[in-house]
């Protein structure tokens, strides 16, 4: 079935444009309503993230899930982890987290969480969509959900976020900076970072509804680095918008990004014996961590960009730990999502296991240059449509002559054909790309 709103995580716009519009959050949530009323009578979870929007949007689901016979419990600003796990132990029927990730305040969207804690499957998503083209209907009013607040809602996700680790790791003396992108974990990552017994310097926790991923957060981590190195912190931890990335900075200010963690805490996983099957990356992923990784004795797999598709394949493949470079890092292990606080306290843990700063672990894996360029086209197009195109991209390959990769790919959002190409010298992948992207132009035009 073509989807008409759902995406490979959810729905996401802008607001005020359809279909991010109240309207359309209450006829969602009388949708989504129905068709978990004919599951059972088990009520859902809706948090939301910091966002100025998201307070009409909470208001609107919670209407049309009340319409549709469901019990709705209300958690306020939480990070969208935090959703999945709560969904989990609660025994929710389902979660719903209301957020635009990393987008700016003007944008906001609607994901959703199965009582696993996991993505809902496509088969309710399809659900959904039909009773969204359905005309609404209001069950009778002794059948009309009601509606409660969740109060320990944020003290039972950061007594799980500090369960992630064994209690032998003390971090007394640990100086770490945390960024909170004015987002929905300003009130859960620094207690929690506390409480394990680091010395945190918060910053990016003053939300107002429009400063949320606002020139700070995993997106922005410019000022993570200048407050790393002002206070002489020995690492800084940024997180976007709504808690599931995570990007970190060593004490030398030097940025860490997801391939970088996901290679390190893959290694601890091996070292402490507990690594299963491979990591699962992106086509993004960078080939300096296929081959650190290749040298440990692990596989990697390259998923489609997505975490969506990092998780079907890390399920299908009976494996823990996997990622993007982007900062989305996936820890089976402890979680079933990515959470930006729980993949942090694996990098703290095994800091403090060998002794060894945030630098040192990760100059274990050498990053190969990457250079992505966006050829903007007047329309989408197929690139196997184009021969010339896939001839060029063979002689690139070969000029690489296995030590290096080359990708274009259609993007799935907006008229563009992502140019990457990657190798060991960044002057020739920086010609070798621009060449590549002038033969898309010339062939296809815009």
């Amino acid at each position: 079935m073509a989807r008409k709103y759902f995406g490979t995580d959810g729905i996401r716009g802008k607001v005020s444009e359809q279909p991010i519009t109240p309207d359309f959050f209450l006829k969602l949530g009388w949708a989504a309503g129905r068709v978990f009323a004919e599951a059972g009578n088990d009520f859902v979870l809706v948090g939301k993230d910091t966002r100025i929007s998201g307070y009409m949007f909470e208001s609107a689901l919670e209407a049309g899930l009340t319409a549709a016979g469901v019990d709705t419990r209300l958690l306020g600003p939480m990070p969208t982890p935090s959703i999945a796990y709560l969904t989990r132990t609660l025994r929710a029927q389902a979660g719903i987290v209301i957020s635009a990730s990393h987008n700016p305040y003007y944008d906001n969207g609607v994901k959703f969480f199965s009582v696993l804690g996991t993505k809902l499957p496509d088969e309710i998503e399809e659900k959904i969509e039909a009773y969204l083209d359905a005309p609404m209907i209001t069950v009778a009013s002794a059948k009309l959900g009601k509606a409660k607040r969740v109060t320990d809602a944020a003290g039972r996700y950061i007594e799980f976020c500090k369960a992630s680790i064994p209690t032998r790791f003390d971090f007394a003396g640990l100086k770490i900076v945390v960024d909170c992108a004015n987002g929905a974990t300003y009130h859960i990552a620094p207690p929690v970072f506390s409480e394990v017994g680091a010395d945190v310097t918060a910053i990016g926790v003053q939300p107002n509804g429009l400063n949320i991923n606002d020139n700070c957060g995993a997106t922005k981590p410019q000022l993570l680095v200048e407050t790393v190195l002002a206070q002489q912190a020995d690492l800084g931890i940024a997180l976007d918008g709504d808690g599931d990335r995570l990007i970190m900075v060593d004490h030398k200010g030097e940025i860490v990004d997801g391939d970088e963690l996901i290679y390190i805490i893959a290694k601890s996983r091996l070292n402490e014996g507990a690594m299963q099957g491979p990591v699962v990356g992106t086509l993004m992923t960078n080939l300096g961590m296929e081959k650190a990784l290749e040298k440990l004795g692990i596989a990697l797999l390259r998923a489609k960009v997505g975490d969506r598709y990092v998780l079907k394949m890390l399920a299908e493949h009976n494996g823990i730990i996997g990622g993007e470079n982007s900062g989305h890092i996936i820890c089976l292990d402890k979680t079933t999502t990515g959470d930006g606080i729980i993949s942090a306290l694996q990098i703290m843990a095994e800091m403090q296991r060998t002794g060894k700063s945030l630098h040192e672990l990760k100059s274990d894996m050498q990053k190969y240059p990457q250079i992505l360029l966006n050829v903007k086209l007047a329309a989408k197009v197929n690139i196997a449509d184009y021969p010339n195109i896939s001839a060029e991209v063979k002689a690139v390959e070969a000029k690489l002559a296995g030590q290096g990769r080359v990708l274009l790919r259609v993007s799935g959002t907006e008229p563009l054909i992502r140019v990457m190409v990657e190798g060991e010298d960044e002057a020739t992948v920086k010609a070798l790309a621009q060449h590549l992207a002038d033969i898309v132009k010339n062939e296809i035009g815009t």
